[in-house]
């Protein structure tokens, strides 16, 4: 089988060639979805390689900062390898601007089975640069980023997710994923804390009522360690997957 590493530069017919998996039929399967979460440093190829011989479902590449993959050959090469046995994959960005974005999308679309856009990091220098958690302010724009990406990425089976933290008032956080839900999102992950918090636990409560509010698919994220974690949080919150460093 070919499993060579290419960068992006360098990625063959063979991928190219490769079917699309809709990522997004992962949560009609029956049973509960296990994510590999976007880590930095750590989820690149070669551990996506070894937690797909866990029975991880889906996994997602380290936070790309959009504009810089966009504007750089160099940033292409180093932020993004795959091979023909990386699938299904998402890949993170960190952006701004919806076309910015979109023009990101359309630049792996064709080497994996989705993006999403990173809206729950709370990093100061994230929130700094307009990135992260600062987004879950702007549900417009989070709205306008989706509808672009969806619009102009021509592969229909091309996923679009986001993933949030919640705010202290869970109001304006519903109204983020019913705006998003609109816009065409795959699936919205929410990691159950706000930006001010590190180390308290994970408020189930609060996704229990996001899923409660949304149809599409939700992915609870946070203080999930190991499989009888998975299972605890499912029972609580009744969402589709889970995420787990």
């Amino acid at each position: 089988m070919w499993s060579e590493n290419m960068c992006l530069s360098s990625l063959s017919r063979e991928i190219l060639q490769h079917p699309l998996r809709n990522p997004t039929d992962l949560f009609h399967s029956g049973h509960i979805v296990k994510i590999c979460a976007p880590m930095v440093r750590y989820s690149k190829l070669s551990f996506r390689t070894l937690v797909r011989k866990y029975n991880c479902d889906l996994c997602y590449t380290p936070m790309i900062v959009a504009a810089d993959f966009v504007r750089s050959e160099k940033a292409r090469h180093s932020e993004f390898t795959t091979n023909q046995g990386d699938r299904p994959l998402i890949v993170q960005f960190a952006a701004k601007e919806a076309q910015v974005l979109a023009d990101a999308a359309c630049i792996v679309s064709p080497f994996a089975d989705g993006i999403d856009l990173n809206c729950g990091c709370p990093q100061r220098w994230a929130m700094a640069e307009g990135y992260g958690a600062c987004l879950i302010n702007k549900p417009e724009l989070v709205q306008d980023m989706v509808k672009l990406v969806k619009n102009q990425v021509e592969n229909p089976l091309f996923s679009v997710s986001i993933k949030i933290r919640i705010h202290d008032d869970l109001k304006r956080t519903i109204d983020l994923c019913q705006k998003a839900e609109a816009a065409g999102v795959s699936w919205i992950t929410v990691h159950g804390r706000n930006v001010e918090e590190r180390h308290q636990p994970v408020h189930c409560d609060a996704i229990k009522i996001i899923k409660e509010s949304v149809s599409i698919p939700v992915v609870a994220n946070g203080d999930m360690k190991s499989l009888k974690d998975v299972e605890d949080v499912h029972q609580i919150t009744g969402t589709d997957g889970k995420t787990k460093p």
